[in-house]
């Protein structure tokens, strides 16, 4: 009876285990699950926001917010395929950053093109 019991407990654990997606529990960490290419294009549009608020003549702390914000969906790219041209794109966020609190806007626009360019190969890429 008690080897039964053992058997029974080990199968339904088994079963349950076996129930859940491992896509569906991918995302718990309060990212919010996208495609790359939604990524893709979600970068691509806070880049755009920094380089127009630039332009604008918005604050330092605004401006990096957006940044922030962008480097924060690349985190959604999940290809092996691009990773090291991702990783290799993504130091641009960090030089704007450097440029912005140096108060260099003109070379904060260039590193940010360069990474809009970056994520505009990788979105072709994929």
């Amino acid at each position: 009876m008690k080897l039964l019991k053992n058997a029974g407990i080990a199968i339904l654990l088994a079963l349950s285990m076996g129930s859940f997606s491992s896509t569906a529990v991918a995302c718990e960490d309060g990212r919010t699950c996208v495609g790359n290419e939604q990524a893709i294009d979600m970068i691509l549009t806070k880049i755009t926001e920094a380089k127009q608020a630039i332009s604008d003549g918005a604050d330092a702390k605004a401006i990096n917010l957006l940044i922030k914000q962008a480097k924060a969906a690349s985190k959604e790219i999940n290809s092996e395929a691009v990773d090291r041209k991702k990783q290799k794109v993504t130091k641009y966020f960090l030089k704007a950053k450097q440029a912005m609190k140096k108060g260099n806007m003109d070379e904060a626009t260039e590193h940010l093109n360069t990474a809009e360019k970056g994520f505009a190969d990788i979105k072709g890429s994929l």
